[in-house]
């Protein structure tokens, strides 16, 4: 004969049980409370849950179910999962034990017991929780001073986790709010270097990743200072600019440009450059122009050198019409590659 059963998926216990405990003809089977409250169990993902059940007397029928499926009926186990065992540390108990617990095992467990006088049920909810992981998190950029940046950092977990931003400059600056969208309108160069996503829940240590914005602007003239030389000595000239991306520097002699020759020697490095002089003559004397370029703009700062005692009456200026054309021929060389 074939049964064919078409019930609620809520009724797939009580049947289960019906069937498994069977009794003799004559012995009513009473109905099982399904409708009892449940005890919670929270078991962190990857860790051993034991769930426990004890019997009154050995003759005692004894079953463990998950869901709709029976795991144990008495000793014999109708799971597959080899993670599943019984945990007998007496006679009269019945517990069960999963090991490796993951997502999947969440959800409501039934152990029944079937004696000669009545049926008892003991159902346990199992919540598993997971250590929060970013999963996902915006790739390190580079945008220019003034642009609008979004940054994403994607994170799992069980509980959700709260995630936080924080921006990793000298004050350490925390973000309001928890939000995986950390929104920069008009982002400026302070705002620039990393920043830090943190993924955080009750489970475990909370996650953290970091991203880098590069934020790119155009040269400013951070430092330069004219100096007084002796003939016959060795002289520097220095400037220095901020800027990203870093500056490319050229020096200027009134309107000439200069190259490392003739007793001249320039060495650049990151944000400053140096103009030596080798050997001061007269000729050396008067106004120098240090130009700083990148591709976001050009800016120039005048310096000389100067005889000793001699008064520098406008030091560090230079004429409108020298810095335009200076700027001019910087940006051409620029685009030319000259």
């Amino acid at each position: 004969m074939v049964w064919r059963l078409q019930a609620d998926r809520n009724q797939l216990p009580r049947l289960l049980l019906r069937l498994l405990f069977l009794l003799p003809t004559g012995l009513p089977v009473r109905s099982v409370d399904f409708n009892r409250s449940t005890d919670n169990i929270t078991v962190r993902q990857g860790d051993t849950a034991v769930i426990r059940c004890f019997i009154e007397d050995k003759s005692s029928k004894v079953a463990w179910l998950n869901r709709s499926a029976i795991i144990f009926a008495g000793q014999d186990k109708w799971s597959l999962d080899p993670r599943v065992e019984l945990d007998k540390r007496s006679v009269l108990e019945y517990s069960l034990r999963i090991q490796k617990v993951d997502v999947y095992d969440e959800g409501p467990y039934i152990c029944s017991v079937q004696t000669q006088h009545h049926t008892k049920t003991a159902q346990v909810y199992l919540i598993v929780q997971v250590p929060p992981k970013i999963s996902n998190i915006s790739a390190d950029i580079t945008v220019n001073e003034g642009s609008n940046v979004t940054l994403v950092c994607i994170a799992n977990g069980r509980p959700d986790p709260i995630i936080t931003w924080r921006h990793l400059n000298p004050t350490a600056r925390d973000f309001e709010g928890e939000e995986e969208y950390l929104d920069i309108q008009g982002i400026t160069r302070e705002q620039s270097g990393k920043y830090e996503c943190k993924a955080a829940n009750e489970v475990a240590s909370a996650d953290v990743k970091q991203v880098r914005i590069t934020v790119n602007y155009p040269p400013i003239i951070t430092e330069s200072k004219s100096i007084e030389a002796i003939t016959g000595k060795q002289a520097y000239l220095r400037c220095e600019a901020s800027a990203e991306p870093k500056p490319d520097f050229e020096w200027y002699k009134d309107d000439t440009r200069i190259n490392s020759a003739q007793g001249l020697e320039i060495k650049s490095m990151g944000n400053r450059s140096t103009l030596m002089v080798a050997n001061v003559t007269e000729e050396h004397y008067g106004n120098y122009t240090c130009v700083a370029a990148n591709k976001l703009g050009v800016t120039n700062t005048s310096l000389y050198l100067y005889r000793p005692g001699t008064v520098i009456a406008d030091n560090g200026s230079t004429s409108l019409a020298a810095s335009i054309w200076l700027m001019a021929i910087t940006l051409f060389c620029l685009i030319c590659k000259c």
